[in-house]
């Protein structure tokens, strides 16, 4: 039985940041030469436990990033943190990347890649060591990284899920 994450609805507006992962650049050949558009990766996130993926295409930069944030703020998602880390190792998986989320000790920092950082970073996650497996696209990357912090679930919502209390084993 799957548990529903909850989506945040746009009323629930928190000072959100955001960056951009990577900007695409494609050309068309023309009459004329070449003609470019771009397409722009964005993560945003009030480093808090709500994060977002977007993905947005224009014909100039600036529009790109624009759309991408807008995309973004439509598919925010609540994460579910142990303090300043993950409260279990998981692994998220899209097309042909894997990545692997272990949760770390206090003071260990993000030990990702740009693109899994930017995600983990923007969602609330302070203390964490991945490794990316396959395909190490950023598309792909940023992906996976968002499945796996979804696949995550707070004691609550298993004690809930099961009826019954969840002991919790001190690691710090």
């Amino acid at each position: 039985m799957a548990v529903e994450h909850p989506k945040l609805s746009a009323q629930e507006e928190q000072p959100l940041e955001d960056t951009v992962v990577k900007v695409f650049r494609c050309s068309k050949v023309v009459k004329g030469g070449r003609r470019f558009s771009f397409a722009a990766l964005v993560v945003i996130g009030d480093r808090a436990g709500t994060v977002g993926v977007g993905y947005g295409k224009a014909n100039e930069v600036p529009l790109a990033v624009e759309k991408g944030v807008k995309d973004a703020k439509k598919s925010l998602h609540r994460i579910a943190l142990d303090r300043r880390t993950i409260p279990y190792q998981v692994e998220g998986k899209y097309r042909a990347t894997k990545i692997a989320l272990v949760p770390a000790s206090p003071g260990t920092g993000v030990i990702a890649g740009s693109s899994a950082r930017a995600v983990l970073e923007f969602a609330g996650v302070q203390d964490v060591l991945t490794k990316v497996h396959g395909s190490t696209s950023a598309k792909n990357v940023v992906k996976a990284t968002l499945n796996g912090l979804l696949k995550l679930r707070s004691r609550e919502m298993v004690e809930s899920l099961r009826g019954v209390k969840v002991e919790t084993v001190k690691r710090w």
